[in-house]
Formats: C-alpha cells, sequence, structure tokens
C-alpha cells in the first residue's frame, strides 16, 4: 500500500482515538440506598449469631397491612432475603434450629405472625421462595411500641448466658421470640474435661463463676475458687465473689467473713476498683445481716 494510502486508512482510527483522549471519564458517583444493608453480630452465651439484612424506612407510607401486606411471606428487610446465621444449635420459640445459615422470611398478621426460618438459597427478596425449603415456622405475637420506629430493624434482648429475646420492629410494630440455647450443656463437659488435665494452667475462676452463675455443683464451685486464689491471694474481687458462693451454699457466716476480707482489701486498692468493690462488699455484708 502506497504511504498516502496507509495515511487515509488510519486517519479515522487516529481522529476517534484523539476524541477519546480528550473526553475526560465521567467521575465515579456513590448515590444512597434507599434500603441500607447491615450486618448484626451477636453473642449469646457462647453461640455467636450474625444477620445480614437491608433497612428499609417508613418514609410515610403506611407499612403493616399496606407497603407489607398481611398474611403474605415478606422478606423481612428489604433487597435480597435476609440471612441469618448460629454457631451452635438454638431454639426458637421452642422450635429447634441446628447450626448453620439460613434464610428468615415472616408472614405478617394483625394479631398474630408466622416466623419462618428457610434453606439458605441465597435469592433476591421472596420471589423465590418455596415453603418445601421451610426448616422451622414459629408463631409469634406482635406488641404495638410506645414511639413509631422509621428504620426497619432486627436485634436482640434480655442476652443470657442461655437465652436472650430475638425481635423484629418497624413502624409501630415490635415482634419479640424467645432464643433459647443449651449453653450450661454444651460447656459443662468442656470445664470438666479442661480442670481434669493434669499440670495445665487451668481456669478456675471462670469455671467457678459460671458454676455459680448456673446453679451447678457449688462445691466444685468453691474449690475452684480456692485453687484461683492460691495463685493470686490478693485478688480481692475474687474474694467477694468466693462471699457470694458461700451465701448460695447457705454459709451466711463464711460469706460474712469473705465479704469484709475483701472491703478491707479494696480499701487498699485505687481508683474505680476501690470504689465498686467497696460498694458491692458492702452490699453484701447488709443482705446477711
Amino acid at each position: 500500500m502506497h504511504l498516502r494510502s496507509l495515511i487515509a486508512a488510519l486517519a479515522p482510527v487516529a481522529f476517534i482515538a484523539s476524541l477519546t483522549a480528550q473526553t475526560p471519564a465521567a467521575p465515579k458517583l456513590e448515590f444512597p440506598m434507599p434500603s441500607p444493608p447491615t450486618t448484626l453480630k451477636q453473642r449469646v452465651g457462647i453461640t455467636d449469631i450474625e444477620v445480614n439484612y437491608s433497612r428499609p424506612g417508613v418514609k410515610g407510607r403506611e407499612v403493616f397491612g399496606g407497603l407489607v401486606p398481611y398474611d403474605q411471606v415478606w422478606r423481612t428487610g428489604a433487597n435480597s432475603a435476609t440471612k441469618l446465621t448460629f454457631s451452635t444449635a438454638v431454639t426458637l420459640n421452642g422450635s429447634p434450629i441446628p447450626a448453620g445459615t439460613y434464610e428468615l422470611f415472616t408472614i405478617p398478621g394483625k394479631t398474630e405472625w408466622t416466623v419462618i426460618v428457610h434453606k439458605n438459597m441465597s435469592q433476591w427478596g421472596d420471589y423465590q421462595y418455596d415453603q418445601k425449603n421451610d426448616v422451622v415456622r414459629v408463631k409469634a405475637k406482635p406488641v404495638t411500641l410506645p414511639s413509631p420506629m422509621e428504620s426497619f430493624a432486627i436485634g436482640f434482648s434480655d442476652l443470657r448466658d442461655s437465652s436472650a429475646t430475638f425481635y423484629l420492629a418497624w413502624e409501630k410494630t415490635r415482634v419479640p421470640m424467645k432464643l433459647e440455647i443449651d449453653t450450661v450443656g454444651m460447656l459443662k463437659p468442656q470445664v470438666e474435661a479442661a480442670m481434669a488435665v493434669e499440670g495445665a494452667k487451668k481456669p478456675y475462676f471462670a469455671s467457678a463463676m459460671f458454676y455459680y452463675e448456673n446453679n451447678l455443683d457449688l462445691k466444685k464451685a468453691m474449690t475452684w475458687l480456692d485453687a484461683g486464689l492460691e495463685e493470686n491471694p490478693k485478688a480481692f474481687w475474687m474474694i467477694y465473689r468466693k462471699g457470694l458462693i458461700l451465701e448460695k451454699m447457705g454459709d451466711k457466716a463464711g460469706a460474712l467473713a469473705a465479704a469484709n476480707q475483701s472491703l478491707k482489701m479494696a480499701s487498699q486498692a485505687q481508683g474505680a476498683m476501690k470504689d465498686e468493690y467497696t460498694r458491692l462488699n458492702r452490699a453484701l455484708i447488709a443482705s446477711l445481716k
């Protein structure tokens, strides 16, 4: 090809390239999401729970019975189906659920809701919901909130070692459910095994308090607490709890002696810890009189 012909052939390509070079790229924009996603993580006892969901707002609309129809399956949030993960087995309103990741759906009603824990299908919304994939269905009673809630929320309250209240809340409605976990059944064998290991450093204090708080073998709890105090005889916070165990065992004299000893030692401490254990020991002493 002659040079003149080659230049003519390449001219359109060069022209387009020059236009591209001169045209600035559009700036990358991020817009607010109508229903922003969130991740909620909560530990109950020794069980880790994670909820991934999106939070729609009321925005002046009637929600239940309007935006969210009664007696129909709802994705329980917005966008992708809400996901719920349990690291151990739990029960929800008395229905057992194995450890795993699930989708959460509901059927809102005026006086009763159906809460559905569903196999994890990673689906968008509830468009592919199929009842045959339900793991459990539980009934829950809605209650009226004292003040409206703009954004849909999932949460936990009333946290205990083996239970919590799991709730859904939006607009004027809160739907509480009882979440229960066999923390004692899971942890007690582990504690017993750990305390039986010869020559190992043992969690004396934590084990003693676990037994105390869950009304297990108080004699073992006392033995472990005494062993912990042998390792750390100046731990007046442990001596205070020794008083609590003795009180629960019915030994008021022993409990009073421990509280007075802890109070005396706490008076030698500094700052907030001194104030806290002075207050705690005085309250224990007063309760024993």
